[in-house]
């Protein structure tokens, strides 16, 4: 009987869901300082009133995700009651360190509510993970659809990730349709020049295509040769299409679910999906080259284009509220994903290099 062996596409999960958390947790990572608060005095203090609800629930599904994947990067290792206890004492650990930090930071507030509200969620997510695993680990479902579905190795479950990240960006509403690696915020502001619309329909075509072609073609690289490649491309273009309508629809307005279908965002969807059902073809040996300049075309135009007077406009308005740290977390992910994609280009490419040495 074979041994079974740990996940490593669950640790890298884990580890990069832990990070997102913590972000979340410290965002926006200014103004630290002492205010003469006791450290740990939040924990023994009475539960601040009124209660929000939306903060409780949000806190509860945050951590449930953290629980779940902390079971299943631990398993085999730790079966049973060890990976339950192991899940729900990571949860309380990062919530505890996480709000004793919040104490030095004005625009946050430690709560012992909090605390509870993660525990209790990342108990659900380990009490879930554990009625799961027995079916799925055990059994080897989930491992054998990654292994007959993609390449083997730790570097592909890296890969996956990176696209679940590359996912996770389309949650942004501010971001045009798949685009990543805006670093404007960090240069001079724009002179008040006047741009006619072809302008941003072109723009926005352009960070479309380049940036699905980018996405796509990494999928397809992870994909076997003998596996449906372009459904899994299909299948991840659409799924980045329905989270950025759901951004729009939750966390601006119901009404604005539709509002980023641009004519410009149009066309870049349709020429991507066309290029990468031509693409797919290629051997990886072209598709990698072809990745890199994707992601630095797409990077080049959202950098040098002009900002969209509607969306500032727009996004001016625009009352984030209680979304205000999810924001920030999205766009984050949103900035970094292009420079931490051509990164894994060149563990790819070192891949390659190995198997042809």
């Amino acid at each position: 009987m074979a041994r079974e062996q740990p996940s490593t596409l669950a640790r890298y999960l884990f580890v990069a869901y832990l990070l997102l958390v913590v972000y979340a947790s410290l965002h926006p990572f200014s103004g630290w300082r002492d205010r003469g608060l006791p450290a740990f005095a939040f924990v023994v203090a009475p539960f601040t009133r009124p209660i929000q609800t939306f903060d409780v629930v949000a806190n509860v599904l945050g951590y449930i995700p953290l629980g779940f994947l902390a079971v299943l990067a631990t398993y085999p290792r730790l079966r049973g009651g060890a990976g339950f206890a192991f899940a729900v004492l990571c949860s309380v650990l990062a919530s505890f360190v996480l709000e004793s930090l919040q104490v030095y930071l004005p625009t946050r507030t430690a709560s012992n509510l909090d605390i509870l509200a993660n525990a209790a969620g990342g108990t659900l997510g380990a009490i879930a993970a554990l009625v799961t695993t027995r079916p799925l680990m055990d059994a080897g479902e989930l491992q054998r659809l990654r292994n007959e579905l993609f390449l083997p190795g730790g570097r592909v479950d890296l890969g996956l990730v990176l696209l679940g990240l590359w996912l996770f960006s389309q949650l942004s509403p501010e971001t045009l349709l798949f685009g990543t690696g805006d670093l404007r915020d960090l240069f001079k502001a724009p002179s008040g020049k006047l741009y006619p619309a072809e302008v941003f329909l072109r723009v926005d075509a352009g960070v479309a295509c380049a940036n699905g072609l980018a996405a796509g073609l990494l999928a397809a690289c992870l994909v076997k040769s003998n596996q449906p490649t372009r459904a899994v491309v299909l299948l991840l273009i659409a799924t980045a299409l329905a989270a950025h309508g759901f951004a729009f629809g939750l966390l601006v307005n119901p009404q604005d679910v539709l509002t980023w279908i641009t004519p410009g965002a149009l066309y870049g969807v349709a020429a991507a999906v066309a290029l990468l059902m031509v693409a797919a073809a290629l051997p990886r040996a072209a598709q990698l080259p072809l990745i890199g300049l994707a992601l630095l075309a797409a990077t080049a135009i959202v950098n040098l284009a002009p900002p969209n007077p509607y969306s500032t406009a727009t996004f001016s308005l625009w009352q984030q509220g209680q979304y205000l740290n999810f924001n920030g977390l999205t766009r984050l992910v949103a900035i970094v994903w292009p420079f931490a994609a051509m990164l894994y280009l060149v563990l790819l490419a070192a891949d390659r290099g190995e198997a042809e040495a």
